[in-house]
């Protein structure tokens, strides 16, 4: 019997049951179902997380009390640490690092600001030296964003990002125009443009304002800068100057060499790492649970193809009889318990991507499927069905021929 005949028995096979054989399939479609779902949705998470979270260029790093924190002592130890102070700030920003060609600074709050009766009540509201837009950069939809002149004069001016600009002025140009935050008045001198909400941050909601005014206005006494550094000669000198900066902070805070840092530095990489092991961690979870889906579809699977077998022995004998080999009656039931499983898989696909794109939808998560997600759905489930398919085909081509004729 070739492969043509094969597959035309099969699926004559499957029809003859098909109710049957769609509530087998259950374990498989939710199995693929949930994969697919989750593996485009982490897909789409590692592609956002990427372009739009990680903006931190690979030769500047972060000096800030916490750094990346893996773990709750590490917390508690972070916690204790002395806040970075403007002083330390200066010292650094001095001209002193050799290795290092910008050092910007930036701390915030969330804060109320109004613009005649309109009230937004929790802004984040950021003061930034005016290299901050240069080191990270920001861009403008219109206006522009302050210079060092502006931070140096502590000038009330202000950057707002595109939420706020459509939440406090729906059909105006806000360039110009003055907001009060906590009461006080700051004349809008740009608008960023709209970058997109994901995952809890909302990166349009944010306004900023030149350190210098926010120290004056608003800044607490413990409250701590976060430095952002440059280093010297791109990529190739981010060690020299994180070296440097490390002795240096040392220094400054007569940190014993038995003591770990009392800071922490963020790079590009430190982050991208960081969110490997969250995802990598989350993936793994997810795919126990969905094997045990597979694992009970393909259990499900197996046991009525053992009954096939069993209502099917009459029409195994007279094939057999007919000249059928073993290894033909073996093909065939394996080739539909494959052929039910693929089936599986791409019903599971189908679900899988609705999944991801209703949770795109409705939860504002990125989510992406990709040829690579499908394919490795159906294929995965092709190959639970044939796994599945084994034993029934074994018992099937070693059944005695006269006795099967004989059956009823």
């Amino acid at each position: 019997m070739n492969l043509t005949e094969l597959l035309r028995s099969s699926l004559r096979a499957i029809r003859a049951h098909t109710l049957r054989s769609f509530l087998t399939l259950l374990g498989v479609i939710i199995g693929v179902a949930t994969i697919v779902a989750v593996v485009g949705v982490i897909s789409g998470l590692n592609t956002y997380v990427k372009e739009k979270i990680i903006v931190l260029a690979p030769d500047v790093f972060i000096v800030q009390k916490f750094g990346i924190i893996r773990s709750r002592k590490e917390f508690l130890d972070a916690v204790k640490r002395p806040p970075i102070t403007w002083a330390e700030y200066e010292r650094l920003s001095s001209g002193m690092l050799k290795e290092a060609t910008q050092v910007s600074a930036a701390t915030g709050n969330a804060m109320p600001v109004n613009y005649g009766e309109k009230r937004l009540p929790d802004v984040i509201v950021i003061g930034a030296t005016a290299n901050f837009g240069i080191l990270f950069n920001l861009e403008m939809e219109s206006g522009r964003y302050f210079s060092e002149s502006e931070n140096q004069a502590a000038q009330a001016v202000a950057v707002i990002g595109a939420n706020t600009k459509e939440e406090l002025f729906p059909h105006l140009d806000p360039i110009g125009r003055t907001i009060l935050i906590r009461g006080l008045p700051f004349r809008i001198i740009g608008v960023m443009p709209k970058q997109g909400r994901s995952i809890g941050f909302n990166q349009d909601g944010r306004i900023y304002l030149p350190l210098q005014v926010y120290r004056k206005n608003f800044m607490a006494a413990n409250e701590t800068l976060e430095l952002h550094i440059k280093a010297r000669g791109g990529v190739e000198g981010l060690d020299a100057s994180m070296d440097e900066v490390r002795a240096m902070f040392r220094a400054m805070r007569h940190t014993s060499f038995r003591n770990p840092d009392p800071f922490g530095i963020i790079t590009q990489e430190s982050l991208q790492q960081l969110w490997k092991t969250i995802s990598s961690a989350a993936f793994l979870l997810l795919m126990l649970i969905s094997s045990v889906s597979l694992g009970v579809g393909g259990i499900v699977i197996m046991n009525i193809m053992l009954v096939s077998v069993v209502e099917r022995t009459q029409e195994i004998g007279v094939r057999m009889a007919l000249g059928a080999r073993k290894k033909d009656i073996r093909r065939q039931f394996l080739l539909e318990a494959a052929l039910l499983s693929a089936a599986g898989g791409v019903i599971g696909v189908l679900v899988g991507a609705a999944g991801a794109f209703t949770v795109r939808a409705l939860a504002d998560f990125p989510a992406q499927i990709t040829p690579g997600i499908v394919l490795t759905g159906i294929l995965l489930s092709t190959l639970v069905g044939l796994a599945a398919g084994f034993l029934p085909a074994y018992r099937a081509s070693n059944l005695v021929v006269i006795d099967a004729i004989r059956a009823e």
